[in-house]
């Protein structure tokens, strides 16, 4: 929160992320000590007059505009509300997850705003110890890890986003799940995207969760929804835009027989991946990208989420970026296991901080002949944000 009020002292804030995430009650949040604010909704046609003829209380300090990336011209008017502000009103801009492919687009804006990723629930900040730090953190520092673990439980069944997770229903979890498949294919997508085979894109999308945590094969894909390798570049790449999966693309720089094309693709919602093993890969990947996504935003620093894999098959799940600079690795497993992976693109790559992350909490310990860190990942999560 600290460095979402820091960012709105000087430029509007953007909040961008998946569908029902939690973006409205965000907005709302950061605006409730203040009685001189106001809550804009496009879907609303009461509101949108008030948007397209800018009517609001001559004293207003804080105006959220929400779904307004519905309109068309909304970066004008939204550029012209800045430029002529006033009262120094504080200004947010949330929506669904358009505002990120309008974001890329042209640019009346530039300049006048700061862009956050509101990312689903993670460890950290249902135990309640998130960072609330300004400081820019230095390169190689190493993760602070808390001494006894969490339940990782619910959030590794429920997954991150707030109504299922917090309810601990199943049946709630299932009903969710089925209406957020549906709005984000029936309504996200076919409103903000030319798409005439709707319905294969959502036989696309129906397939992604048994096919999370591996090197994605586009001409097996190609072949179960009947269309060229080419089209599923760009569904894919069009599921990415609307925050239903992730790409972790392979890292290849300084090391001569890496992989360089197939990527792998996760889920925002891990709960929906059925195989526990995929799903434990899953809920990790979503934390390590909250985790650079927050350093990116926040402070700039270019932290950026890989995957690494040879042509002798030899293969680690996560490595993690600063700038040009291989950081530290992981690895996810279900119980402990030994993994040759670690230690050899660690040498390679230089890397001191090699991470062997289990959903098992029995053990703990720094292997000093290896120099991995088997960690439970009740205790490792916990260490993100």
């Amino acid at each position: 929160m600290d460095f979402l009020r820091e960012d709105l002292s000087k430029k509007m804030v953007f909040i961008g992320g998946p569908r029902q995430v939690g973006k409205t009650t965000l907005s709302r949040y950061l605006t409730e000590n203040d009685n001189n604010h106001i809550y804009l909704n496009w879907d609303n046609p009461k509101h949108k007059i008030e948007i397209t003829k800018q009517q609001w209380p001559p004293n207003t300090e804080w105006i959220v505009f929400d779904e307004i990336h519905k309109y068309d011209q909304w970066k004008n008017l939204i550029k012209g509300i800045w430029d002529t502000r006033t009262n120094e009103e504080k200004i947010i801009v949330t929506g669904s997850s358009k505002l990120n492919i309008y974001r890329s687009s042209g640019d009346s804006i530039m300049g006048r705003y700061h862009y956050h990723v509101l990312h689903p629930f993670s460890l950290n900040e249902i135990t309640g110890s998130g960072l609330t730090k300004t400081e820019i953190p230095k390169y190689l520092h190493k993760l602070n890890f808390p001494e006894k673990p969490e339940d990782l439980s619910i959030l590794f069944k429920f997954g991150g986003f707030p109504e299922p997770l917090l309810e601990g229903s199943e049946r709630t979890l299932l009903r969710w799940q089925n209406e957020r498949f549906e709005r984000i294919f029936r309504e996200d997508i076919r409103d903000s995207e030319k798409v005439k085979l709707l319905s294969q894109v959502e036989l696309l999308g129906a397939l992604l969760p048994r096919r999370v945590a591996s090197p994605l094969s586009l001409s097996s894909l190609s072949e179960d929804v009947q269309t060229s390798p080419k089209t599923i570049i760009q569904w894919m790449e069009l599921l990415c835009r609307n925050y239903y999966c992730f790409r972790v693309m392979p890292y290849h720089h300084r090391l001569e027989r890496a992989l360089k094309k197939e990527s792998k693709y996760y889920l925002w919602d891990w709960s929906e991946v059925e195989n526990e093993g995929q799903r434990f890969e899953n809920m990790v990947a979503s934390h390590l990208l909250k985790f650079c996504d927050f350093y990116y935003h926040v402070f700039g620093i270019k932290t950026k989420l890989w995957y690494i894999r040879d042509r002798e098959r030899r293969e680690v799940d996560f490595l993690v970026t600063w700038g040009e600079a291989p950081w530290f690795l992981v690895e996810c497993k279900l119980k402990k296991e030994h993994s040759q992976a670690l230690t050899y693109f660690g040498d390679r790559l230089k890397i001191t901080q090699k991470y062997l992350v289990t959903l098992d909490n029995k053990f703990h310990y720094l292997d000093k002949k290896t120099g991995i860190h088997v960690i439970p990942a009740a205790i490792f999560l916990n260490a993100l944000v």
